[in-house]
């Protein structure tokens, strides 16, 4: 008997990369929607995680939480799915998801709130050093490229992807040709319209009644 797939969430979070990459493992999976300030915050879910944010997963007894985390975890719990490089390929595939992770959203959570490593001894301090730095760093490594590691699309393309959409999408990074020749065609797969429609429906639902 397969394992039961919960996925917590809320619309219009980062519960929407782990909902992307569900859509793209195609295993069942249930959802199940906290809300900011209540139910994020009661005891129930904070059973599942402490931390009393989106997104989390329970597969069975395992809980994950950390969306990076979940992209990795799914990739490996679905194999059949293609989601991940083969064990001995594995370098491009961890480092720039976990790129993206530790120093891309970082820098633009930083720069969102107007507060910038704008020194060199903070540079040095700060994993990700220097917002110009990280995304300089990552446009570099896009250019020419249809996926972020290997040939083919991966769990750290869903990660990524999702990352630079938002970005883009709300002017918090730089609108490099390089990230917008990489996010486009990946917002076109059939598993991320899938998702957005779900998401789109769980908006629709919370959404209050007008006369």
């Amino acid at each position: 008997m397969s394992k039961e797939l919960i996925f917590y969430t809320t619309p219009q979070s980062r519960g929407a990369i782990v909902h992307w990459m569900l859509e793209e493992i195609g295993q069942p999976y249930s959802v199940r929607v906290v809300e900011y300030g209540t139910s994020m915050k009661a005891p129930e879910y904070l059973a599942v995680n402490p931390m009393g944010k989106v997104p989390a997963i329970q597969h069975g007894d395992v809980v994950v939480t950390e969306a990076a985390a979940i992209c990795a975890y799914l990739a490996d719990a679905f194999p059949e799915a293609g989601l991940a490089p083969a064990l001995d390929n594995r370098g491009e595939y961890y480092r720039w998801l976990f790129f993206a992770a530790a120093c891309g959203e970082p820098a633009m959570s930083d720069y969102a709130t107007g507060w910038k490593a704008d020194t060199a001894d903070l540079q040095r301090r700060f994993g990700y050093g220097s917002f110009e730095l990280t995304f300089d760093t990552l446009a570099g490594w896009l250019a020419g490229r249809s996926h972020v590691a290997g040939d083919r699309f991966s769990a750290a393309d869903v990660y990524v992807a999702s990352l630079l959409n938002f970005g883009l999408g709300f002017d918090l990074i730089p609108r490099k040709p390089e990230f917008e020749a990489y996010v486009a065609p990946l917002l076109e797969r059939a598993a991320k319209k899938r998702a957005d429609a779900i998401i789109q429906e769980l908006m629709t639902k919370d959404a209050p009644a007008t006369a």
